[in-house]
C-alpha cells in the first residue's frame, strides 16, 4: 500500500510514520509513505497558502490550487508506479465519523491520500473536485489536520499484511469485532493489594475466553451503548448449537423434579442478582423458598422444564401458555459456554406457538443473557419493573428489568 499525506507540516507526520512499529514495518517496506509539503505548490513569491474567507469571517482558508497541484502530482507519481488512481480523502470537521469499519475499507486500496486542513479549512473547490470522501475523527475542533491523518493513517496501516507480528493482535482490539476489548494484565499477579483476575491464571484457554467475552459486553454496553446495540444486531445466532447425545429436556413432574428446579432456580437468581440486590434480600433466595415461588407461577399456569446432561439436570426453564411468557432461564455455572442456554430458549419458544411473539424479561445488568436474547431475534419493547436503592429495599444498585418481544429472524 502506498499512502500519501498532503499537509503544511511534513516533517511532523513523517517523523510519526518513522516510529515505533509503522518504522519498523516501513523500514521493511511494507508499505510506502510519503509527506508533501504544500508550500512547495504555490505559484507567489511569498509561498503564501492561504487568505480571508468570501463572505467574511474569522480566520484563514487554504487556497485551492496548491492543494490541486499537489494532489495532481502525488496521482501522477501513482501512474508512474502503475497504480491504481488513489483515493483522496479530507480530513475536516464536517467529514463522516471515523470507525473500525472505515479503517477496514481504507486498507483495500493500493493507494490512499489524506489530506491535511488547517486554519478555517480547506476551499470547498479543491474537496469538490478531488474529494472521494470527508472525514471526521470526531466531535471536537484541532488546529489542523495533521493529527487527524495520522490517527487514520495508523489504523489504516496496521492492518497491512506484515505490520503487526500476528493477524491476532488486531482482530482481538476493541472495535475489531465490534465490542470494546477486554481489560488486560501482566505480572506482578498482585500490585499494590489487586490481584488478577484468578480465571487468567488457570491455563484454561476455554475459561478465559468465556470470561474475555463477557468483559468485552459489559464494558461494551456500559461504555458504549451505541457499539453494544449494533453488536447484537449485526452478530445473530443464525445457527443453534446440535443437540448432543444424551442431552434433552423433560418436564418437571416428579418431587425429585421439583426439588433439582428449586435448586437451580435459587442458584441462577442469586447470580443475576448478588451485584444488585441487598445482602437481605440475597438471603432469601433458598432452594425452599424459590421452590414455593416455582409452585406459585404453576398454579397460575406456568410449566418448566429441566434440561438434561446424560441423566444430570443442569439448566431450567419455564413457560406460560396463558401469557406466552418465558421465565427463570438459567445454566448451571459448570455447564455454561456449550451452547445450553440457546437450546432451552430455542426449545421454549417453539412450547408456545400458539404466541407468534412470546415475551421475557432480562435485568439490563444481565450482559450475557442479553446478548444472548438480543442475538437470538428478542427485541426490547419496554421497561417491566424498576429498582431504586432510594426507593426499593432490596436494591442496592439501580437497575431496570427490561421487557423483551420475540421478532421472527
Amino acid at each position: 500500500m502506498r499512502i500519501d499525506i498532503v499537509t503544511l507540516f511534513p516533517e511532523l507526520c513523517d517523523s510519526f510514520l518513522s516510529a515505533s512499529i509503522l518504522g519498523r514495518a516501513r523500514a521493511k517496506n511494507l508499505f510506502e509513505a510519503h509527506c508533501h509539503q504544500i508550500r512547495d505548490y504555490t505559484t507567489n513569491k511569498q509561498k503564501q497558502t492561504d487568505d480571508y474567507p468570501y463572505g467574511g469571517g474569522c480566520g484563514m482558508v487554504l487556497y485551492a490550487q496548491p492543494v490541486a497541484d499537489c494532489l495532481r502530482a502525488v496521482q501522477k507519481q501513482c501512474a508512474d508506479q502503475g497504480r491504481a488512481k488513489p483515493h483522496v480523502v479530507f480530513l475536516t470537521a464536517a467529514g463522516q465519523p471515523y470507525n473500525e469499519e472505515t479503517a477496514k475499507r481504507l486498507a483495500q486500496y493500493d493507494a490512499l491520500t489524506l489530506v491535511c486542513g488547517h486554519y478555517e479549512g480547506i476551499d470547498q473547490r479543491v474537496i469538490d473536485a478531488f474529494g472521494d470522501e470527508e472525514i471526521s475523527i470526531g466531535d471536537y475542533v484541532l488546529t489542523g489536520g495533521e493529527l487527524a491523518s495520522l490517527v487514520v493513517a495508523d489504523s489504516v496501516l496496521r492492518l497491512q499484511p506484515g505490520v503487526l507480528a500476528e493477524e491476532k493482535g488486531y482482530q482481538d482490539e476493541s472495535y475489531w469485532d465490534g465490542l470494546l476489548e477486554y481489560p488486560q494484565y501482566t505480572r506482578p499477579e498482585v500490585w499494590e493489594g489487586r490481584a488478577v483476575p484468578p480465571v487468567l491464571l488457570t491455563g484454561d484457554h476455554k475459561k478465559i475466553d468465556a470470561w474475555r467475552g463477557q468483559q468485552s459486553r459489559t464494558r461494551t454496553r456500559l461504555r458504549r451503548p451505541d457499539l453494544y446495540e449494533r453488536w447484537c444486531e449485526t452478530h445473530p445466532l443464525t445457527e443453534l448449537p446440535k443437540w448432543k447425545r444424551g442431552e434433552n429436556m423433560r418436564l418437571v413432574k416428579t418431587d425429585e423434579q421439583w426439588e433439582r428446579a428449586a435448586a437451580l432456580f435459587a442458584e441462577g437468581r442469586y447470580a443475576v442478582c448478588k451485584d444488585v440486590c441487598t445482602p437481605l434480600y440475597l438471603d432469601t433466595l433458598t432452594p425452599e423458598h424459590c421452590g414455593e415461588a416455582l409452585q406459585l407461577d404453576r398454579k397460575n399456569g406456568w410449566a418448566f422444564y429441566l434440561h438434561y446432561t446424560k441423566n444430570a439436570a443442569d439448566g431450567l426453564v419455564g413457560v406460560c401458555h396463558k401469557t406466552g411468557q418465558i421465565g427463570h432461564l438459567f445454566v448451571t455455572a459448570s455447564a455454561r459456554e456449550q451452547g445450553i442456554g440457546s437450546k432451552m430458549l430455542d426449545f421454549a419458544r417453539k412450547k408456545l406457538p400458539e404466541h407468534a411473539h412470546p415475551t421475557l424479561t432480562v435485568l439490563d445488568t444481565n450482559t450475557r443473557a442479553l446478548a444472548l436474547y438480543r442475538r437470538m431475534g428478542w427485541h426490547p419493547v419496554g421497561v417491566e419493573a424498576v429498582y431504586d436503592p432510594a426507593t426499593d429495599a432490596t436494591a442496592s444498585v439501580y437497575c431496570q428489568e427490561l421487557k423483551l418481544r420475540y421478532e421472527a429472524q
